[in-house]
């Protein structure tokens, strides 16, 4: 009888420690897909069945570029010594684009063994647990790859990142490389930055522990603002890709429009936010928003008065007891 209690209360103690344990990743097949997303709670890879990317031809104005993220990317698909690579800069110029691009033309290169995991800036702390879960699975590699990758004044979580990329006793798996992208250079903040040189004892220790996350991307690929030259190749590259039926000069003509209306909205709503509200220039107009004012108040009044069903509308007496406070 002792036995069997004792068999039951070890039973139960296991099922306890099993729902405190994490639990193991659980992923898709790897083999059906070719892209897949990290979730960290509960951890697991999802598979992605339509990327969203464009065709590396489209993307112009970044040859240079283009070059460097393919050689990298090719040396390791074929298990050769490559770096983490860090894309930053403006906006708009391709920079996710290009990730996606370069993983599908050395995936058709090396055939089907190189995969993509997006994972999410919010999830960065789990970033050890999925190159753990991928270190088992040497049969592929994997570009582990982070879209607008920064940090605020308060985060913390770029530490573990640091540990991750480089840094900790394991290190990173051969079969892992890591992309990011960024509009920040160090991504961190210059102000976060200039705070740390401003306060700490030591400045020049403080800002270099702050800057050396952007040290473990051996490879840094800057994106800068294109030229019109370069904008307009873009466009005519779309329109020959999606056989659009345009001249060359009326597209263009379309594209500067749609710049100047552009620039003409950005300035309209700069105004709008810097102007200071205008103050009145005489008595009488002073007046005259004040009386607008106070019939305002008594409008909405008499709106919530019926809406609490309490009276139709407000006495004359209070409006006249009203503005003479007023």
């Amino acid at each position: 009888m002792t036995n069997e209690m004792d068999g039951k209360l070890l039973l139960r103690i296991a099922e306890a420690l099993e729902r405190l344990a994490p639990a193991p990743p659980v992923s898709a097949d790897l083999s059906a897909f070719e892209a897949f997303v990290w979730r960290s709670a509960p951890p697991g890879l999802d598979g992605v069945a339509e990327i969203n990317r464009v065709d590396l031809p489209l993307l112009k104005g970044i040859d240079l570029t283009r070059d460097q993220l393919l050689e990298n990317t090719r040396r390791f698909a074929k298990g050769l010594p490559a770096n983490n690579a860090l894309l930053w800069g403006a906006r708009g110029m391709g920079k996710s684009s290009l990730v996606k691009a370069a993983q599908a033309a050395i995936n058709r290169e090396v055939g089907g063994t190189l995969k993509i995991i997006e994972i999410h800036r919010e999830d960065i702390n789990s970033l050890p647990q999925l190159t753990s879960f991928l270190r088992n699975h040497q049969t592929y590699r994997f570009i582990v790859f982070c879209d607008d990758l920064s940090f605020d004044a308060q985060d913390t979580s770029y530490k573990s990142l640091k540990a991750a990329l480089d840094g900790g006793l394991e290190g990173r798996p051969a079969n892992v490389v890591f992309y990011a992208t960024s509009n920040r250079r160090h991504l961190l903040p210059r102000d976060m930055i200039e705070n740390e040189r401003s306060t700490a004892i030591n400045p020049s220790e403080a800002v270099q522990e702050k800057v050396s996350l952007s040290d473990r991307f051996g490879l840094w690929l800057g994106f800068h603002n294109c030229s019109q030259d370069e904008f307009f190749d873009m466009l005519e590259g779309y329109a020959d890709h999606y056989k659009l039926k345009i001249s060359r000069e009326d597209l263009r003509k379309a594209a500067k429009n749609h710049e100047a209306e552009k620039q003409n909205n950005n300035l309209q709503h700069h105004k709008l936010r810097t102007q200071k509200p205008r103050l009145a220039s005489s008595p009488r107009e002073r007046l005259r928003n004040e009386d607008l004012a106070f019939h305002r108040l008594i409008h909405l009044l008499q709106r919530r008065a019926m809406q609490m069903k309490r009276v139709q509308r407000v006495p004359r007496n209070s409006i006249n007891a009203l503005k003479s406070v007023w």
